[in-house]
């Protein structure tokens, strides 16, 4: 009984430990996201909290305690113009802005603010020679066509978008789309030709202007969240709510994006689903990831 005893104590105490760490990586995340609100507002650049901190926000006035980053919405007028403004004003050394480009892959949809002090390591990104630090994740959102075969091509574009701008084949869709998927690889080697392709995918599944459009969509994501047509009124301006003592920005229309999006959002996950959702390979919030290159990432036995 006694070891019984001390097993469970252990076991509580490297749970309260876990606990303790991710609540400090969440302070690191908000610390991001405080930078990034103030050039945005400064820029008058439209953000919004979407997926797990808007749930959040609503639910916890904060972060989910499981939760173990941020992403944000911007409607992809914004998004392009984030590239342009926080490349011209903010120190790469400090907050660097991470999106893929013809000389550099990512294996990622997204834009990411890297804190660069920082190491976040993630387990599909351990073998890239990247930006590793603590990151904000921002999402883009596009027009949504009314007509039905336009909206087809669209998503069969962000689907070619996705397969190369990742270099994976599809594997949730099952064997013929990833078989696809892999002769669309193999007919194109390379990360420049696939970029190339990757990037006129991106701009004819983009070119619907949300101000033309009843309908708004995200395309840089999952399949599941792909094929979601929200209301625009869903999007057309911000709300602020509490999060972490902060006001912050979530969709006008949140309940019906968040119903649309994760059903009966308000609910509590059984507990066996309440835990972290990005495997990190290392993590060290007090000093930057480049001295750990050869260690916890690009390590020459994973080449």
């Amino acid at each position: 009984m006694g070891t019984v005893g001390g097993f469970m104590m252990e076991k509580e105490d490297m749970r309260a430990k876990e606990m303790e760490e991710l609540r400090q990586l969440q302070k690191k995340s908000l610390e991001i996201l405080l930078v990034f609100k103030e050039f945005c507002d400064r820029h008058h650049l439209l953000f919004y909290f979407c997926g797990g901190c808007c749930i959040g926000t609503l639910r916890h006035k904060g972060f989910i305690p499981w939760d173990d980053d941020i992403d944000v919405f911007m409607p992809r007028k914004d998004y392009e113009r984030l590239r342009k403004l926080w490349r011209q004003e903010m120190d790469p050394k400090k907050y660097a802005y991470c999106r893929s480009n013809k000389k550099r892959f990512y294996r990622s949809l997204l834009t990411a603010i890297s804190d660069e002090q920082t190491t976040f390591i993630k387990e599909r990104q351990k073998d890239l020679n990247i930006q590793h630090g603590v990151r904000l994740e921002i999402l883009p959102l596009d027009g949504c066509p009314d007509s039905r075969f336009k909206r087809k091509l669209q998503i069969i574009w962000a689907l070619i978008y996705q397969i190369y701008m990742n270099q994976e084949a599809p594997t949730s869709k099952g064997k013929a789309l990833e078989m696809v998927g892999r002769i669309m690889l193999a007919v194109c080697p390379g990360w420049k030709r696939r970029y190339k392709v990757a990037r006129f995918a991106e701009k004819q599944m983009s070119k619907y202007p949300i101000e033309q459009c009843s309908k708004i969509t995200e395309l840089c994501a999952r399949y599941q969240y792909m094929v979601n047509e929200y209301p625009k009124e869903a999007f057309d301006h911000a709300v602020y709510k509490e999060f972490e003592g902060h006001m912050m920005p979530i969709p006008a229309g949140y309940d019906t994006y968040l119903h649309m999006a994760f059903g009966d959002y308000m609910q509590m996950p059984p507990e066996s689903e309440q835990m972290p959702k990005h495997e990190a390979v290392f993590v060290d919030l007090e000093h930057g990831y480049r001295r750990y290159k050869g260690k916890y990432y690009c390590r020459k036995d994973e080449a």
